[in-house]
């Protein structure tokens, strides 16, 4: 049973949860969205991958923890280019040791204006 975290990042408008508990295992998924508004934070890579991981932030201390406890995430770009932006921003956000991470490029992203999407797994 899966029981939904209250990350106060405003919904999706989607049928899919943002952030779900699963006895300690935490799953969060998560975009360059304003928190409070839920648009989409346009700009570069290195914009957008900050607003995603403070998301992420954001989440897993709503679930009682914080970024050290991701030990998984999955990334996906638009662009391979994009790739050296999003480590600088990375780096500055996410705690070492750093958790287990594919970098994937895909076509295409739903949200109008999105460049990355993140799927973590935390331990909390």
């Amino acid at each position: 049973m899966i029981s939904v975290v209250k990350t106060g990042i405003a919904a999706s408008k989607a049928p899919v949860s943002g952030t779900v508990r699963a006895g300690n295992i935490v799953y969060s998924v998560h975009v360059s969205k304003d928190p409070e508004t839920g648009a989409v934070v346009t700009g570069d890579i290195e914009t957008q991958t900050r607003r995603a991981l403070t998301n992420l932030k954001m989440a897993m201390e709503a679930a009682g923890g914080s970024l050290a406890n991701v030990a998984q995430m999955t990334i996906y770009l638009i662009d391979d280019a994009d790739a050296p932006g999003m480590n600088t921003a990375y780096r500055e956000i996410m705690p070492e040791p750093y958790p287990v991470r594919a970098t994937v490029v895909v076509n295409k992203l739903l949200g109008i204006g999105t460049r990355i999407e993140l799927v973590a797994m935390a331990v909390i």
